[in-house]
Parts: structure tokens; C-alpha cells; sequence
């Protein structure tokens, strides 16, 4: 009996929601090589936060897509994202090892000082 709840804990965790637990940041969950990662609403416009977040998610030298958006309806997270999540967009995380590039952009919605945004 034992053996059959750390089995059912075990898959349990991991397919559940992952959450940062110094700040509530929520992986939602992944689609190829993207992760959907739900920002606190106080924290989306926290470049610090979103630095903190990536130190966190991405291992060093290593490639990393981090898409970042808010959930101010309170929609159920999934993936795909509902609507009301993927509306909510506020920024992008992208390295890429094979390219030897790395890059965040903000969302236009989030209005922050930035040359390019999407």
C-alpha cells in the first residue's frame, strides 16, 4: 500500500502545476520546448522578478523558451492556455544555445521602456 501512494505522490508531482515557492510564480506547463510560467499580478512589471524567475527555470549554457503572462480573470490554468491567459502576455525569454543568442522582450501591453516589443 506503501509502495502504491509514493507511486500515485510521484506521478502526481510530476504532472502538477510547478510554483516558485518564494513568490507563487506557476509553470503552467510546456508545448515542445516552451514553458508557460504565470506571473504574479503584483510582480509582472518586475524586471528583477522575471531575472530571478529565469536564474530559477533555465540551466546555465543550456537552450530555454520561457513564455510569461498574467491570470487577472483567475481563468483554470491549462495547456493549451484558456483565452484569458494568453491574452494576458508580458514578456519572453528566449536562449538559444544553437545560436548562441539570448534574448527578453517585454509584451507592448506591458508598456516599458524597451526599443522592441511584440
Amino acid at each position: 500500500m506503501n509502495a502504491l501512494r509514493t507511486l500515485l505522490a510521484s506521478l502526481a508531482a510530476s504532472t502538477a502545476i510547478t510554483a516558485s515557492a518564494q513568490e507563487g510564480w506557476l509553470v503552467a506547463g510546456q508545448q515542445g520546448l516552451v514553458r508557460f510560467v504565470i506571473v504574479p499580478a503584483a510582480q509582472a512589471s518586475d524586471a528583477s522578478a522575471y531575472q530571478r524567475e529565469i536564474a530559477r527555470l533555465c540551466e546555465p549554457e543550456r537552450t530555454c523558451f520561457l513564455n510569461f503572462y498574467t491570470n487577472g480573470s483567475g481563468a483554470t490554468v491549462a495547456v493549451p492556455l484558456p483565452d484569458a491567459i494568453a491574452a494576458e502576455a508580458t514578456a519572453t525569454f528566449r536562449r538559444s544555445m544553437k545560436n548562441g543568442a539570448e534574448r527578453f522582450r517585454w509584451s507592448c501591453r506591458m508598456k516599458m521602456a524597451q526599443a522592441e516589443c511584440f
